[in-house]
């Protein structure tokens, strides 16, 4: 399953390493490998977001250093800094990896979204949000240090999605009743999905997305009384 990035690859969110970390002539740092030459950067920053979130979802955000990031990953932190500038940039970047989906996801309903291709929306969310089922436990586990994150530019990119979202549901072309029916099929999917790493941790993820699609199918296709 094609996997989503939200920043670009070639230096942190500030795009400055810290002073005396940054690379010579814009060599990638190595690992302690006698001077072999390292992964390429992307590929590199991609070890760090998982290694980072399997450190933090299985000791904590506040319990996990930068230190043992690179130890995990044979680095020194000069190889880090000179993708994410701190370790709450590293905790952003995987917090993004969620909002993609939401905004990829509204901008595929166009501007004349029906309760069909609000449907196809949730299908398609349920089976990328499986695949980084270990975001929403991320998210469950370290929920403080995700509020903490929240800076002006990520408020404002919460609300885009958040307008977004009101106008389809609030959109009268659709009947009242078909929106309610889009509203909780929506919630069933993301409770469903925020619960996965705890409550229902035991479930595998196929046999869990496939009694999410039944119960969004039961919300969207169910008796239309009370639609006006």
């Amino acid at each position: 399953m094609e996997r989503i990035e939200t920043i670009p690859s070639s230096h942190a969110t500030t795009g400055v390493a810290p002073p005396g970390n940054a690379p010579e002539d814009g060599a990638l740092p190595t690992a302690d490998t006698g001077g072999e030459a390292g992964p390429s950067p992307a590929s590199t920053r991609d070890r760090i977001l998982e290694v980072s979130l399997d450190l933090f979802t299985t000791q904590g955000y506040d319990k996990t250093s930068l230190r043992q990031i690179a130890e995990r990953l044979g680095f020194t932190k000069a190889a880090i800094y000179y993708h994410f500038a701190s370790k709450a940039d590293i905790l952003m970047a995987l917090h993004l990896r969620l909002h993609e989906f939401g905004r990829e996801g509204l901008a595929s309903l166009g501007d004349d979204p029906t309760p069909e291709l609000w449907g196809e929306l949730l299908d398609r969310m349920i089976d990328r949000m499986l695949d980084q089922r270990a975001l929403f436990i991320l998210h469950e586990r370290n929920q403080t240090a995700i509020e903490e994150l929240h800076r002006a530019a990520h408020v404002s990119d919460h609300e885009d999605l958040q307008v977004r979202f009101r106008q389809i549901l609030a959109n009268d072309d659709i009947a009242i009743g078909s929106r309610v029916r889009m509203a909780c099929a929506f919630g069933a999917v993301m409770g469903a999905l925020a619960l996965s790493g705890d409550v229902f941790s035991d479930l595998p993820s196929d046999e869990l997305g496939a009694m999410v699609r039944t119960a969004v199918s039961t919300m969207l296709l169910g008796p239309s009384s009370g639609e006006g």
